[in-house]
């Protein structure tokens, strides 16, 4: 049985998981709870040579890495559909806005956590969070159409973007200015698969 190296946390992790969730295939990988910590030694080294999660650990290949990659293969193992041919490259373009969103959001977190506080920089901060705006303000102002269609890929990125603002970043008010946005992320995240795999840590 497969093997994915996950963080419940972690927005890319969410993302494998709503995946398995939509195409009904939970029981086909087994979790293995590990650290999203990026100074830790806990990271599966010996999978992914950069230590990062997601990792899927294949029971028919070596090891696979990056949450992109991690889903196009499961997605076409499972035959889920969702990065269907008519639309990929809006899909491809809309999961890459998602996951920049989700990068710089985690990059604000890692600079409080993990950097001792004389060496912050509130200047690195506001330029990370600086792209989070701008990704939410391009996701409202002209993806709400693709939002707006049926399940993919894309949506279920932006989905878990949003879920982890909320998580890790409920004071900034992400929705204020960004109501047709925030109206999708509603109903989108009531979803039995997103419901399942709401962090908890």
């Amino acid at each position: 049985m497969m093997k994915l190296f996950d963080s419940p946390p972690s927005p890319f992790c969410r993302k494998v998981r709503v995946l398995l969730h939509e195409s009904g295939q939970t029981g086909s990988v087994t979790m293995v709870p590990t650290t999203g910590n990026p100074v830790a030694d806990e990271a599966p080294f010996t999978e992914n040579p950069l230590g990062k999660i997601p990792c899927l650990a294949r029971d028919d290949g070596g090891p696979m890495f990056d949450s992109r990659v991690i889903c196009r293969y499961l997605d076409t193992r499972f035959d889920a559909g969702l990065y269907p041919q008519d639309r990929i490259w809006d899909v491809l373009t809309l999961e890459a806005l998602a996951d920049g969103l989700m990068d710089a959001a985690i990059l604000v977190v890692y600079e409080s956590r993990w950097r001792p506080e004389q060496e912050r920089s509130a200047t690195w901060v506001d330029g990370q969070w600086f792209k989070v705006t701008r990704a939410l303000d391009a996701l409202n102002d002209g993806w709400m159409p693709h939002l707006g269609g049926p399940v993919d890929m894309g949506q279920i990125a932006v989905a878990c973007a949003l879920g982890y603002l909320d998580f890790r970043h409920d004071d900034r008010a992400w929705r204020t200015g960004r109501e047709a946005l925030a109206g999708w992320y509603e109903t989108f995240s009531a979803r039995a698969s997103m419901q399942a795999t709401r962090p908890d840590a």
